[in-house]
């Protein structure tokens, strides 16, 4: 059993992640969280410049809610927003928090990387704690 899961979920593929949320919750210890996790990449400077002023702040707090209403109010799961690229920001973000699971989904990939897609395949790849993917 594992104390510390991680779901990343991208939002803007269309998946439904309750079946990911399923999995963490059938892997988790007692006592331990589920943490859904979406990545915000972050815009080019020569395109923020163009951008409405807080519109970064709203899509990160779009994002927030949408989270949260996935988690559908389960105390043991927490959300959170960062910012990065989706593949190494979720590394990271398992490294430096003591994750022990990171349940992925992976959804349509492109000839390059055939058998997962491209953000799973990166964690995979890199992680230092268990992957489970869900295809």
């Amino acid at each position: 059993m594992y104390k510390n899961i991680i779901v990343p979920v991208a939002l803007d593929h269309g998946h439904d992640p309750a079946e990911a949320i399923g999995i963490a919750k059938a892997l988790l210890a007692d006592g331990g969280k589920i943490t859904l996790l979406s990545v915000i990449e972050p815009i080019p400077g020569y395109i923020a410049t163009y951008m409405p002023e807080g519109q970064l702040e709203k899509n990160r707090q779009e994002t927030l809610e949408n989270l949260q209403s996935d988690a559908g109010g389960d105390e043991s799961i927490d959300t959170r927003v960062i910012m990065g690229h989706p593949g190494s920001a979720i590394v990271d973000h398992a490294n430096s928090n003591n994750v022990d699971l990171i349940v992925i989904a992976s959804h349509k990939p492109g000839l390059q990387d055939f058998f997962l897609g491209s953000t799973a395949a990166r964690v995979v790849r890199y992680s230092k704690c268990a992957v489970h993917v869900l295809r």
